[in-house]
């Protein structure tokens, strides 16, 4: 490792290790780097630029994030929940899996965990703690845990971004999505179902069948978002980003038209947050992409890969580290940093041993979404802290259970990749 090398690692640790958001501490442990290898400090801003320019899929980002802060805004995310109460709601642990049904179909449309847990979080878990019925605790762990669907069934912002590093196909990805966001949806709701009953949890009143297609058609505007998108792209009438803008454009259309649950005062609001939202991503991008040129000029992928070629590792093996790196590093992490600074340190490896790179990208996803719940620093945690009120001792105590079944998922998904590339191959991708 060069002296350059070492101080920039140093200054970003440090800097990030008192709080510095993160997307500032690559920029300026960038910008040490620069000047103690002797290059232009002002090819700082030119790797930036040139990488935003170049990426233009990244467009779809911010794009998906107004959509997500529309719908929470508008009465979306309401209509959404009482199709879940009348469809799911009647079974043992009823709002439990109201709660992950919801963030299933949330999930098709917001691409976002935060997006997921903030909008639909608050609202799930008064339902579920109102009366006792639920502990505060119980509420605000099963939401965390399903709100880590939202960026693994498309669209996913984190895939969009994994796509930009390894150039592999984002049509691919989003069907590979599928089944696993599904698989995390069903071993959420066979662990609620388990706990419900060794609890006692009480039954919810069931909504009467007849009142069934009422509160279908009510909620059907906004069902059809996800298969919107996904005819789109697939049909070829849409790239991911034009998707990504139709998604906003059709939020924006149910919200103020249709619903007449947004105001132009409410929009203006959504437009500043999903502002700051997209600038403190754009950051970490912008950030990625100066780092992603030091790591190439001291020439680490090729290191790691001559290391690991030179020791016949296996590639399962591989997997199984990596995946370890990630759970660890996604306790302290976000998945933007994860997949823009340190995924493609592996992914000339993933080559060189024959890994399916969509499969590798699910898996990274994945893993990130399970960082985000992995105590104590998950960030999903501390999104569901601020938004209820709810301690978060009591979360975590309660986490564990999902935490456990969300990894075996994950193991599952490692040892069986054609879980993963069967709909992508199905759909005509090669892999």
């Amino acid at each position: 490792m060069s002296f350059e090398l070492a101080s920039c690692l140093a200054t970003l640790f440090l800097l990030a290790g008192i709080g510095t958001p993160i997307g500032y501490s690559i920029l300026l442990a960038s910008v040490v780097y620069l000047g103690l290898a002797g290059l232009d400090v002002a090819l700082a801003g030119e790797k930036i630029l040139q990488g935003f320019y170049r990426s233009f899929i990244l467009l779809a980002v911010p794009l998906f994030i107004v959509a997500a802060n529309i719908m929470n805004a508008g009465s979306i995310t309401d209509r959404l929940l009482n199709f879940c109460v009348a469809a799911v709601g009647r079974f043992k642990g009823g709002l439990g899996h109201v709660n992950v049904v919801a963030s299933l179909i949330f999930s098709g449309m917001s691409g976002s965990a935060v997006a997921d847990a903030a909008g639909i979080g608050k609202i799930i878990i008064s339902m579920m703690t109102r009366d006792g019925r639920y502990s505060r605790g119980y509420a605000a762990a099963i939401t965390a845990a399903s709100a880590t669907i939202g960026p693994i069934i498309p669209p996913s912002i984190p895939m969009v971004l994994y796509a930009l590093v390894s150039k592999a196909s984002i049509g691919a990805l989003f069907l590979a999505g599928i089944l696993p966001g599904l698989i995390m949806g069903a071993v959420l709701m066979i662990m609620n179902g388990y706990l419900a009953r060794k609890r006692g949890f009480a039954l919810e009143e069931p909504v009467p069948l007849r009142k069934l297609p009422r509160k279908t058609a009510n909620a059907f505007p906004a069902l059809l978002m996800p298969v919107i998108l996904l005819y789109g792209i697939y049909g070829g009438i849409t790239t991911p980003t034009e998707a990504a803008a139709i998604a906003a454009f059709y939020a924006l259309l149910l919200a103020m038209l249709f619903y007449r649950a947004l105001s132009v005062r409410g929009l203006f609001r959504v437009f500043i947050d999903s502002a700051r939202a997209s600038a403190s991503v754009g950051i970490v991008i912008g950030g990625a992409f100066i780092l992603n040129f030091i790591v190439i000029s001291e020439q680490i992928p090729q290191s790691i890969s001559a290391m690991l070629a030179g020791a016949e590792v296996h590639p399962l093996l591989f997997l199984l580290a990596v995946n370890v790196l990630i759970l660890l590093l996604g306790c302290v992490l976000d998945a933007t940093t994860i997949i823009l600074v340190i995924v493609p340190l592996f992914i000339p490896t993933c080559e060189a041993l024959g890994i399916d790179l969509v499969h590798f990208g699910v898996l990274v996803v994945v893993n990130s979404m399970i960082g985000l719940i992995t105590p104590p620093y998950g960030i999903l945690l501390f999104v569901i802290n601020a938004v209820t009120g709810i301690p978060l001792r009591e979360i975590i105590s309660e986490i564990w259970a999902f935490l456990a079944v969300l990894i075996v998922a994950l193991m599952v998904m490692m040892l069986l990749p054609d879980l993963i590339l069967w709909l992508p191959r199905l759909m005509g991708y090669n892999g």
